[in-house]
């Protein structure tokens, strides 16, 4: 991922340094391993820990001309260590070491990104809180559809990403394993208890059965977890970009002092900030389609998987992570304007009470058939003619016969809309 949208502590996750200190401690734990069973002699795990360095341009060096990056890594580490590093190694393969280091850094990137959607889920709760009666009005097919609030809206989103906050643990768990099971996975050069000794030692669960590789079923879920949850960054994003037109103007992404909008238009203050989420949220989901096509390996391993891997696994957590952060700022600094909100609410002169006249005429006798064609008609009329909905029903003979008009201006009453917010709320959030 490019420098822009790479922040440290997810990029120091995927650094080299990072990868090699993994290789080197799970190295370490199966020596230990294999000293108590008495494969090896004892002291070459503290000849590991101790003298087991590594420099990466070396390992450079060496894997241009061996080919094979866990041997370049090996030799290294055996320059530096001395006799003892002929028994490292003992018994594994290659997948051992970088199966079980990629289990850890997605892992970790997937703590990271848990952390990143709890600001995400504590920005939109507080602005929930803060909005919980702010009236707006709701849209389906983009239409004014009925009353709703702002908060009520950050609510919803709240509930989704506390969804995808359970995702990403679901995933975590699901890729967190530790295979150290040698060639074709049937322990027959190395004691199961490795594999064991290793998994506790790194905290990670053992793969009940490997081939040589870890199932990659696994980290193919893992990147549609990952997926699933930059498609929520985006709904939320499109919500705020739709919110920011111009002609809507009920929300404002924050506009920092001596920000500039456009390069030729000095007015513009632009959703830049929800659009760019909306492109890495493409970026994520790309990621899905190469992990499950590495799902499908030859017999029990190939290395078709591995480039995929290298790309994708760096790219779309630091990408995500990148994104949720970036929400959760937006969020927590987001412009509101309830006034306009009010204004878009009263634009359509009432019509969005068209659903409540429908009820009370039912309720008074009328068919539904036949309430449904008399709103429909005096909402259209209100509609085309720009005139106040509640004043069209007045007119009409055969609503006022079924309805007092005292009775029928209550049904515009916007507090109706409201009452069961304190519920939801509770549901979303808890009582209290």
């Amino acid at each position: 991922m490019i420098p822009r949208y790479t922040r440290a502590e997810m990029a120091a996750i995927w650094a080299p340094e990072t990868r090699y200190k993994i290789w080197l401690e799970i190295e370490i734990m199966a020596s230990e391993a294999q000293e108590k069973l008495g494969v090896i002699p004892k002291g070459v795990a503290g000849a590991l820990r101790s003298r087991g360095k590594f420099e990466i341009e070396r390992i450079n060096v060496i894997e241009a001309e061996v080919k094979h990056d866990v041997i370049a890594f090996l030799t290294n580490v055996a320059e530096n260590v001395g006799p003892e590093a002929r028994f490292v190694h003992q018994g594994m393969t290659s997948s051992d070491v970088l199966d079980t280091a990629l289990a850890i850094q997605l892992v970790r990137a997937a703590d990271l990104l848990i952390a990143d959607v709890d600001r995400v889920r504590a920005a939109l709760k507080k602005m929930a809180l803060l909005h919980k009666f702010t009236l707006c009005v709701g849209r389906s097919h983009g239409i004014h559809a009925e009353p709703t609030t702002f908060g009520l809206k950050m609510a919803q989103a709240f509930a989704e990403f506390s969804r995808a906050r359970r995702r990403l643990e679901d995933a975590k768990r699901e890729v967190g394993t530790c295979a150290i099971s040698g060639a074709v996975g049937t322990f027959a050069n190395i004691h199961p208890s490795v594999q064991t000794h290793v998994a506790m030692s790194l905290g990670l669960a053992e793969e009940p059965i490997s081939t040589q590789v870890i199932p990659r079923d696994r980290h193919a879920a893992y990147f549609a977890a990952l997926a699933v949850v930059a498609s929520s960054v985006e709904r939320l994003a499109t919500e705020i970009r739709h919110l920011q037109r111009t002609e809507v103007r009920e929300v404002e992404e924050p506009f920092t002092s001596g920000q500039k909008g456009s390069s030729s238009m000095p007015h513009k203050r632009n959703p830049v900030l929800s659009e760019n989420l909306t492109g890495l949220a493409r970026i994520v989901r790309a990621a899905v389609i190469p992990a499950l096509e590495d799902v499908a390996l030859w017999h029990e391993r190939d290395i078709s998987h591995s480039a995929v891997e290298r790309v994708i696994a760096p790219d779309a957590t630091i990408a995500l992570d990148f994104a949720l952060h970036r929400l959760a700022n937006l969020i927590g600094n987001l412009v509101v304007y309830p006034e306009r909100m009010i204004e878009n609410l009263d634009a359509l002169k009432g019509v969005i009470n068209s659903q409540r006249v429908l009820l009370a005429l039912t309720q008074a006798g009328v068919s539904r058939e036949d309430s449904y064609e008399l709103v429909q008609r005096a909402a259209h009329q209100a509609l085309e003619e720009d005139v106040n909905f509640l004043d069209v029903l007045k007119s009409e003979p055969a609503v006022t016969a079924a309805l007092d008009v005292r009775d029928l201006a209550a049904l515009f009453d916007l507090g109706y809309h409201t009452r069961h917010v304190d519920y939801i709320f509770a549901r979303v959030f808890g009582p209290g």
